[in-house]
């Protein structure tokens, strides 16, 4: 009896065993399970506010009392790849003034309320130096801007008042922290020319202190929304 029960015993154990192995065996040659890969081109979207100087600086101070003010813009940006970007943007620097008379390298108000606005309109495309996990990633650029300037003065006729759009050009370098998957904080700096925008006295105190350039620097803080 004892016998036939020992021997119950070994072949339900034996069967169990086999049972076993196919999911064993399975379990062993299931492939592991692999992240979705980043896509190629990502679009990502961005505002942003700074502070501009202008290389013009004698012909800004004497009409605005400063060579420097705040901006505020916004754009998009393009990813291709993990380095490569490709980046749209719009910005406007506006302030108010008084209309000036310059004689012997003088400024003089004469009491005429004007104000300035440049807004550059700027295509750019650089270089990210990123690996994977990084948070903090740097990069440097390049390319050119569309600047459109517009002063306007108080009692003046539309002759009297100036408007041209200028090509010029920007370098830029910063870096982008990245707080977390969809949201992203850069910090900006950006040195642009735009030379011969005041060619033909299109600026009367422009004209009298010899300034043509309408570039200078910038240093701005983007919000970045998007991976």
């Amino acid at each position: 009896m004892s016998s036939r029960l020992g021997r119950s015993v070994h072949a339900a154990v034996v069967c169990g065993t086999l049972a076993l192995l196919p999911v064993t065996a399975g379990a062993q040659t299931r492939p592991p399970v692999r992240r979705a890969p980043e896509p190629t081109v990502r679009l990502r979207g961005f505002g942003e506010a700074g502070a501009r100087t202008f290389t013009a600086s004698q012909s800004f101070e004497a009409v605005l009392g400063s060579r420097s003010g705040v901006l505020f813009g916004g754009g998009a940006e393009v990813l291709v790849g993990r380095n490569l970007f490709v980046s749209f943007g719009v910005s406007r620097f506006q302030k108010d003034g008084e209309r000036v008379v310059v004689a012997n390298g003088q400024a003089f108000p004469i009491g005429i309320d004007t104000t300035i606005s440049v807004m550059p309109i700027e295509v750019s495309a650089g270089w990210r130096f990123t690996k994977p996990r990084q948070t903090v990633i740097p990069y440097l650029g390049g390319g050119l801007g569309w600047h459109r300037y517009k002063e306007t003065s108080e009692f003046a006729t539309s002759d009297e008042n100036v408007q041209f759009t200028k090509t010029g050009f920007q370098l830029l370098g910063g870096a982008e922290w990245r707080a977390s998957r969809w949201l992203g904080v850069a910090g900006e700096a950006a040195w642009m020319s735009v030379p011969n925008a005041f060619e033909g006295g299109a600026s009367s105190a422009a004209a009298a202190f010899g300034e043509d350039d309408l570039g200078g620097a910038v240093f701005r803080v983007k919000v970045v929304i998007g991976r």
